[in-house]
This record gives structure tokens, sequence and C-alpha cells, in this order.
């Protein structure tokens, strides 16, 4: 074989390692993919949410401190949901509810005024298989993904939440 043609395939070897991502739960892996159900029965992926910074909110209608900090994220979305990002276009929330009942989860939802689109659960409490996917151990947690769907974020709440938002805009 010619050193041209060796030289080629160890690129495109070399290549695809580094553009390949690894899926994950930490800071730089791609994260696992969810698709789960609205309070309507609509199922809701969060590969359906393009170009954007998307805060995973993992939280529940018994949580005290999730409803504590529901004004913190009502008041981030309001304020960047059109903020052009380095890396998106606005901020979406992918809400993940480890409720067990809906009609609890749907009243927090009103309650609280969490007025974005994305509400999902299986209703399946701290044995969600979302919450499972991204080893939640407690609540209020979350994970803020790039529009690449890398992760670049976790657990920011109150004004560092605000803060890293703002580290981040063009």
């Amino acid at each position: 074989m010619s050193k041209i043609k060796i030289i080629i395939i160890i690129l495109l070897l070399s290549n695809n390692l580094i553009y390949s991502q690894e899926i994950g739960t930490n800071i730089g892996d791609k994260a696992p993919k969810l698709s789960y159900n609205n309070p309507n029965g609509e199922q809701m992926s969060l590969s359906n949410i393009k170009n954007k910074l998307i805060l995973i909110d993992f939280w529940a209608s018994w949580c005290k401190p999730c409803r504590r900090e529901n004004p913190n994220l009502v008041d981030a979305y309001k304020k960047y949901n059109k903020t052009k990002f380095k890396e998106g276009n606005g901020l979406e929330i992918y809400s993940l509810s480890l409720d067990q009942k809906q009609e609890a989860w749907v009243k927090a939802i009103n309650q609280d005024q969490l007025f974005w689109e994305y509400h999902v659960s299986d209703l399946g409490g701290w044995q969600s298989e979302g919450s499972q996917k991204y080893g939640i151990r407690s609540i209020p947690s979350n994970i803020l993904i790039n529009a690449k769907g890398i992760i670049i974020a976790k657990n920011l709440k109150g004004k560092a939440l605000h803060t890293f938002l703002d580290s981040q805009k063009k």
C-alpha cells in the first residue's frame, strides 16, 4: 500500500475519532435521548428542539425546593428564550417531572405558571426512566445542553443559572 493511501486512512480514522461523541451525563458528553408524554398524552422528544440551548429540568410537584426554584426558571425563560447564544438561538426548558400523579403534576405546572411547551413525565417517580438515564439522585436537578446536544453545565440554580447563560451570549 502506498504511503499516501496509508496517510489518508489514518486521517479518516482520526477524524472519525475526533468527531464521534460519547453519550453520557458528564460535561462534554452528548446528552442521552429523552422522549416522554406531556400531560395531554402527546410524545415530546428532546431531539425535536432544534438550534437552542436546552435546560433539562428534573423536578416534581411535591418537591418544595423544586417549587422554590420554579420562579427562577420562569425568569430565566422569559429573559433568555430569544437570546442569541454562542451555541444556540434561544433557551428552551424541557421539564421532566418525577411525579407519580398526573393531577398533582398538572396543578403545579399551572400554579407555578410554567408556561413553556415541554413538560413531560412517565409518572414513574424516582424510578422514572429519564431520571435513571441521567443518574438523578436529588431534585431539583438540571442539565444544560447546547444546540449540538452536548452537555455544557449541570445543576445551575438561582443566580448561577443567569450568570452562566449571560456568559454564553454571542
